[in-house]
């Protein structure tokens, strides 16, 4: 499924403008001929942002044609070619900074995604995103999230609800914070509590949310926690016998994972893969001078 909605075509103004603005000044330097270049890897990675190279080349000239080598959450080898392209020179230098760029960033994220999601193999337990993300970029560091094979938390505040630690504190108490939202929200939503403590945890499955975050609770903490929670659910007439409350754990550090998964949580929350990672290494290189173009220069 192509994750490139129409509502973020003018992102692609935006990062064009940004680069080129008045235009490119070492243009006259070269005779604007057809060419060709390719992508290389220079580290091993997993692939993230194909579809949004084409895009970028083609608002520039849709006579670009860009050839992917790689298919989305693909895993790179070092020097591996990852894409090939031929268009305008003027074209391929125009747009090549900003297209290396968001998918140089966007293949970082999914590549530590792809590695703390082997970390929980077998596990059974499911990694996923936070809201701590780049303005504008939301949509696309989700996607690569995904891409390394990560699952999405909520997009935005109108995704689900979510009671937080300054909700908690500025509210009478979880049950009439709960039933506050579902008076207003559509039926379909669905609401969240985060605690930090286990009487918290407990309050919000009584009170019916359909998901628990615990937030920096150690793993030995939730060894006993988790089974009291999960048997509290299936008791408590405010949750619906036919909906499993999901249990999720966050601020856990990456080198914890195992212990975490093993404690019977659904998912375990973080930030680290966009907020911590780093870009993959990605070169253009452009063809020998023996390439012969389809129109001379």
């Amino acid at each position: 499924m192509n994750p490139f909605l129409p509502s973020l075509n003018h992102l692609l103004d935006i990062w064009l403008n940004e680069d080129i603005g008045r235009g490119d000044l070492s243009s006259p330097a070269i005779k604007n001929c057809v060419r060709s270049a390719h992508w290389i890897a220079k580290k091993p990675g997993v692939f993230c942002g194909g579809p949004l190279v084409k895009e970028i080349f083609k608002r520039l000239d849709p006579s670009v044609d860009v050839h992917l080598l790689m298919k989305e959450g693909e895993s790179c080898c070092q020097n591996q070619r990852l894409i090939e392209l031929e268009g305008s020179a003027q074209t391929l230098l125009l747009a090549e900074r900003t297209a290396l760029n968001i998918v140089m960033h966007l293949s970082g994220i999914a590549t530590a995604t792809s590695h703390l999601v082997k970390e929980l193999e077998g596990t059974g337990v499911k990694l996923a995103d936070t809201r701590k993300t780049t303005p504008g970029l939301r949509v696309l560091e989700k996607y690569a999230v995904r891409c390394g094979g990560g699952l999405n938390h909520r997009l935005g505040l109108d995704d689900t609800a979510m009671l937080k630690e300054n909700h908690l504190a500025w509210s009478e108490n979880i049950q009439i914070a709960l039933d506050a939202i579902r008076a207003q929200a559509p039926w379909p939503s669905r609401i969240i509590v985060e605690a930090e403590t286990a009487e918290q945890a407990k309050e919000a499955v009584i009170a019916g949310a359909d998901g628990v975050l615990l937030d920096e609770i150690p793993a030995e903490k939730l060894h006993k926690l988790v089974p009291q929670l999960r048997q509290l659910a299936q008791s408590n007439k405010n949750n619906q016998k036919s909906r499993q409350i999901i249990i999720e754990a966050s601020g856990v550090d990456a080198t914890d994972l195992k212990a975490f998964a093993s404690t019977g949580v659904d998912l375990i929350s973080t930030s680290a893969p966009i907020t911590r990672s780093h870009w993959l290494d990605i070169s253009m290189r452009f063809e020998a001078a023996s390439y012969k173009p389809k129109t001379p220069c």
